[in-house]
């Protein structure tokens, strides 16, 4: 009773257990608030003293949360990094080793296992990388300097809810800047809505079990409105000149398609009155697909139509499927992961500080991309491109 009423002075006054924080005396005022806003939100003293008893300023969290990216990744990158022989490779393994729990996962909710390994695949490389930040951390400091301050402290609330029900332990809650994690990376919020025990003990574990994390990832999918049996479409072939509707939203049935040009890759022609929407994601010199509902489902899990290609294509070729038939219109192509690594050792060599070698390609990565395609007689683009990389010596 002693114990529990200091624990509770200290939240009122917003002390800190352990060692004083450096940060200013406004964040240690707002973090005094989100304590207390937690306890009366329902979370155990003991849970939020000790997620929240002392929280240094996360100048990385903070800047991710207020800044809007100054590159924009090509279609051709994105899909190069997400979608490569390495991640391929690994995925056919782990569906292997998993057979049984995503067998079981698609007879129980209906969704493609293809789809749900290409998105655990996409989104923690199979469980291998679960992220950078301790998520109450990351959370309690957005919430006092992001944009957004009454979402991420709700989704703060419910990350010590997660601790507080013994789904997860404390220290396993490493994520995104944002609060996501996970093996296949949910929101706090979105856990509460659509985690599942799937292994049967009691707790749902998208941390630690495979099966809860898959299981949940096919929920979230049928609960988004999955149909059983439809594809999420496939790579169609676009007449030249072709300047009719594109684009997510734009949708008409099969056969309307077909009688605007568009022909499946063979030449045959396109019949059905299933209701479709024409993909053009670098124009009609690119690769171009007919999507289904499914598509948008998938899309909905990270609202970025190049996530929802990344994951449609990966699932493709975890299923055996090849390459898209056509390809990007560039004549820089992007790296896959290996390559990235590559090229930061090779930046290295040549002189570039460009920091740890890691396969990430940040500013300093970017900034020394540059120097060397000046350097080389090269559009100074900071693009980590198949280009700069053969100027170095990759191979």
């Amino acid at each position: 009773m002693a114990g529990r009423r200091a624990i509770g002075l200290m939240l009122a006054a917003g002390m800190t257990l352990g060692a004083a924080l450096p940060a200013s005396a406004s964040f240690e005022s707002c973090l005094a608030r989100l304590r207390q806003d937690a306890v009366r939100a329902g979370v155990s003293e003991a849970t939020v003293m000790a997620a929240l008893g002392s929280v240094d300023y996360d100048e990385k969290a903070v800047r991710f949360s207020g800044s809007q990216p100054e590159y924009k990744t090509p279609i051709w990158d994105y899909l190069a990094f997400l979608v490569d022989a390495e991640r391929i490779s690994d995925g056919k393994k782990m569906m292997q080793k998993h057979a049984k729990t995503l067998a079981l996962v698609e007879k129980t909710y209906g969704v493609d296992r293809y789809i749900v390994a290409a998105v655990w695949g996409v989104e923690s490389d199979y469980g291998q990388f679960h992220g950078d930040f301790h998520v109450p951390h990351a959370l309690a400091n957005v919430a006092c300097f992001g944009r957004r301050a009454k979402y991420f402290r709700s989704e703060l609330i419910e990350s010590l809810k997660i601790v507080d029900r013994g789904d997860v332990r404390l220290k396993d809650l490493k994520g995104s800047w944002a609060g996501a994690f996970g093996q296949t990376q949910f929101m706090p919020s979105t856990y509460r809505r659509l985690a599942v025990d799937f292994d049967g003990d009691k707790r749902r574990d998208l941390v630690n079990s495979v099966p809860d994390a898959l299981a949940s990832t096919a929920n979230y999918l049928k609960k988004g409105g999955w149909t059983t049996g439809m594809p999420w479409g496939y790579e169609v072939s676009v007449p030249a000149g072709y300047h009719g509707p594109s684009g997510r939203k734009r949708r008409a049935t099969v056969s309307d398609w077909g009688k605007r040009g568009i022909r499946h890759l063979d030449g045959g022609e396109l019949t059905g009155a299933a209701s479709a929407a024409l993909l053009l994601p670098a124009g009609t010199k690119g690769p171009a697909f007919l999507v289904f509902k499914n598509f948008d489902v998938i899309y909905s899990y990270n609202v970025a139509e190049s996530y929802a290609l990344a994951i449609s294509h990966l699932a493709d070729r975890l299923r055996g499927g090849g390459a898209f038939n056509k390809a990007w219109p560039t004549n820089d192509p992007g790296l896959s992961r290996a390559q990235r690594l590559e090229l930061q050792k090779l930046l290295l060599r040549a002189g570039y500080d460009i920091g740890e070698v890691d396969g990430r390609v940040g500013e300093a990565t970017r900034d020394g991309i540059r120097k060397a395609e000046a350097r080389h007689g090269l559009p100074q683009t900071g693009r980590p491109g198949r280009r700069v990389y053969e100027a170095l010596g990759g191979r």
